[in-house]
């Protein structure tokens, strides 16, 4: 290992599962396991084998799989009080799991000891030292995870240490120091970490912390400061309660800003496609203004910022954004003057100037911005009115009809049928489909009717949809603006529309998310 190299540690298959919403199934722990392998990460914890049949499934299948950069870790606690490991069931399952590496966590703080687990701390010394033994006996690369490290340490400095040093005395590869909790200050990790390299070499630890109070990504990297070579956490941050350190920033920290070695270039670039990768499977649409590789990291909406922009990138971003796979946007609402519409277009590739269409599309832009549009977050919109504009769009398809009906029955109180007759250079096309609600069972009819002429059509989903009423006034009368987001694996784009008629709306949104991806692939072509 290099003097500069840093081990990423991902746990985003244990610890990112506990936290709300974020559920995977052994195939998607595979599916991700398998494209953090591609992108390099050192560790992947896969799970805790002992604790549910669906982590046990998932490492009987991981067997066929060879990881070519990872090592495929298993994940959990030290033999049970009073037991000998050799018998303890949780540690029975880690070497059932034929991992090159365990994880396994220990109580640090004593409050845990006495007061959680009721045992010794000489017992719960004993199970540290007992369980490392055995899983060095059978082969393994065992890492301690030092639960509860730092509130240990403020508490009890003198048993902490005891701890660490019995793991460390037992055989254990590597010390991982836990902010379990989440609310240790950065000077207070920098400290602890020092104080303690006296007990434990630095080269020999880690750090796992949580963000309870939004540090977690800055208590990692003050760990890494202090000479600490492996930092744990998950892919978005995803975990308990607030979650934990998210590896997307924290790679981008370490190695764009602190000239780090995390990962090889190639990898580095793979950012914004893994994060959007991970919360496509998890199912939880991407934040928008994740450091890094959100979509917002990048974008420029004011006319001073973009004009300064165009000059000179330096003026408004801290970084090239395709060093991490993003790239810059220019949002484009009625704030925005020809400078903003102008740059945007050069971006979709589109060339207004050519066609004498940019004073066109800024008015039209404005007027309808002016009836509740947005397209500063709808680039998939803006990109089809442009190419509209100036006569290089042709239309994919001709509504002739549509209806929707929503039916309640005791099985499913929003089920939709929707029926959908289309033409495509005159041959016309009539199909239905279901739905829970009439956008979803819409959505369903169209891209059913639109297969049989564009087959990649199947290649999208829908990511988000989003209702905001433009006049509350109103109350149920009330104008109100759609936007979805799509994607097809590769790209993320958004797309809106504004109605009285929330159907007619959400029409506007998908047909417009459609013919964005038709003209995006005949782009390509």
């Amino acid at each position: 290992m290099t003097k500069n190299q840093i081990l990423i540690y991902d746990t985003t298959l244990r610890d990112g599962t506990q936290g709300e919403q974020v559920t995977f199934s052994a195939e998607e722990k595979l599916r991700i396991a398998k494209r953090l392998d591609d992108v390099h990460f050192h560790y992947i914890e896969g799970g805790w084998p002992g604790s549910n049949p669906k982590d046990m499934r998932f490492f009987e299948m991981a067997k066929t799989v060879k990881f070519k950069n990872a090592k495929l870790t298993a994940f959990s606690s030290t033999r049970k009080p009073h037991v000998r490991p050799e018998t303890c069931p949780n540690l029975k399952a880690l070497i059932r799991a034929e991992t090159p590496a365990v994880a396994i966590f220990g109580k640090t703080w004593d409050l845990h000891v006495t007061d959680i687990l009721k045992i010794s701390l000489e017992e719960n010394l004993s199970m540290i030292s007992d369980s490392i033994a055995y899983l060095k006996s059978t082969g393994k690369e065992v890492l301690f995870d030092a639960e509860h490290f730092f509130d240990g340490f403020k508490h009890n400095p003198r048993y902490a240490v005891r701890v660490v040093k019995a793991a460390l005395k037992a055989g254990a590869d590597r010390i991982v120091y836990c902010d379990t909790n989440g609310g240790t200050m950065p000077h207070e990790i920098a400290e602890i970490v020092k104080r303690i390299s006296t007990a434990v070499p630095v080269e020999q630890a880690g750090i796992h912390v949580h963000n309870d109070c939004g540090l977690a990504v800055a208590n990692s990297i003050v760990a890494v400061r202090e000479g600490i070579k492996m930092v744990q956490g998950t892919v978005n941050g995803y975990g308990e309660r607030c979650g934990n350190a998210d590896l997307i920033s924290l790679i981008g920290n370490l190695q764009i800003k602190m000239k780090m070695n995390c990962l090889p270039a190639q990898s580095i670039q793979q950012l914004t496609n893994l994060s959007l990768f991970i919360s496509d499977v998890a199912n939880i649409p991407p934040l928008m203004s994740r450091p890094f590789v959100g979509r917002s990291a990048f974008a420029h909406k004011g006319g001073v910022h973009v004009s300064a922009v165009a000059k000179n990138s330096l003026a408004y971003e801290h970084m090239q954004p395709e060093l991490v796979g993003n790239s810059r946007r220019v949002l484009v609402s009625d704030m925005a003057g020809k400078s903003n519409i102008s740059y945007k277009a050069r971006v979709l590739g589109i060339d207004l100037d050519k066609k004498n269409a940019l004073d066109k599309v800024v008015h039209q832009v404005k007027l309808m911005e002016d009836k509740g549009y947005q397209f500063d977050a709808a680039d998939g919109s803006l990109s089809v009115l442009m190419k509209k504009a100036i006569g290089e769009f042709v239309e994919p398809f001709n509504l002739e009809c549509f209806s929707v009906v929503t039916s309640r029955t005791l099985d499913n109180p929003c089920l939709s049928q929707a029926t959908i007759k289309i033409s495509v250079e005159g041959e016309e096309e009539l199909t239905a489909a279901e739905g829970n609600g009439p956008v979803n069972a819409l959505d369903h009819a169209l891209r059913k009717a639109l297969t049989k002429f564009y087959p990649q059509i199947k290649e999208m989903h829908l990511v988000d949809f989003k209702v905001r009423t433009l006049e509350g006034s109103e109350g149920t009368a009330a104008g109100v603006r759609v936007l979805l987001d799509s994607t097809d694996g590769s790209e993320l784009w958004s797309t809106t529309g504004v109605s009285e008629n929330i159907i007619e709306a959400s029409w506007q949104a998908l047909i417009d998310s459609i013919e964005y991806k038709l003209s995006k692939d005949k782009k390509k072509r």
